[in-house]
């Protein structure tokens, strides 16, 4: 116990019948939301805050890329045509959402008979968790569309969308598995760098470009 490494311990958990995979996306995850922070806080990039990309980067691992960003596209495109149908009854918000996340749930169901029936396994064989995670961002669009209207919730989904394949790439970058494996104790850095994200005053980098002859004239 008295030379016991971040490493021992990694191994320890897997001794312990916990999945490689497992140890290696919760040592990821951290990484991934920070990656996020810096598209928000430093280049100006805004999506569905931090914690709705990181789930569709860690769906579209158990999914696969293809399908994950097939699925998330469907799914918003049936929500929002679903809406523009339940709209007309003029129902509270909540009933609302619930019908379109049944209709969407069906139109899931449909794609996996179909993917079975043409036997594309990869489609016909995802769990129902990273289904689930992708189904929730439905309402999450379908909130921005009622509260800022549909360009500003296609313009959040479209960059949401980007932030989770980068993140999907982070997160499947082997080097980076091992390292943090390795290494465990490097999660306490990212806690550090959050810190100095925290304390961060600048200008962001779209706003250098919005204010651009603002900037210009002042110099």
């Amino acid at each position: 116990m008295e030379n016991l490494t971040g490493n021992d311990l990694i191994q320890f958990v897997i001794d312990q019948k916990v999945p490689v995979e497992t140890v290696e996306l919760i040592l990821i995850f951290p990484i991934i939301a920070t990656v996020i922070v810096i598209a928000r806080q430093v280049m100006g990039i805004k999506a569905f805050g931090i914690y709705t990309p990181s789930l569709v980067a860690l769906a579209f691992i158990s999914t696969g890329l293809k399908y994950g960003i097939f699925l998330f596209l469907m799914i918003l495109i049936t929500g929002t045509a679903t809406r523009l149908i339940v709209r007309r009854f003029r129902l509270l918000y909540l009933p609302r959402v619930a019908i379109m996340l049944t209709v969407v749930s069906i139109t899931i169901l449909l794609m996996l008979i179909i993917g079975g029936y043409f036997k594309m396994t990869g489609f016909a064989s995802v769990s129902i968790f990273p289904i689930l995670i992708l189904i929730t961002i439905m309402e999450k669009f379908i909130s921005v569309q009622v509260e800022k209207g549909f360009k500003t919730a296609f313009y959040l989904s479209f960059l949401t969308l980007v932030l989770s394949i980068i993140s999907y790439y982070i997160a499947n970058f082997q080097a980076l598995r091992d390292l943090m494996t390795s290494h465990p104790w490097l999660i306490f850095i990212v806690i550090l760098f959050n810190i100095l994200l925290g304390k961060w005053t600048g200008l962001r980098v779209s706003e250098y470009y919005r204010f651009r002859e603002v900037i210009k004239r002042n110099n």
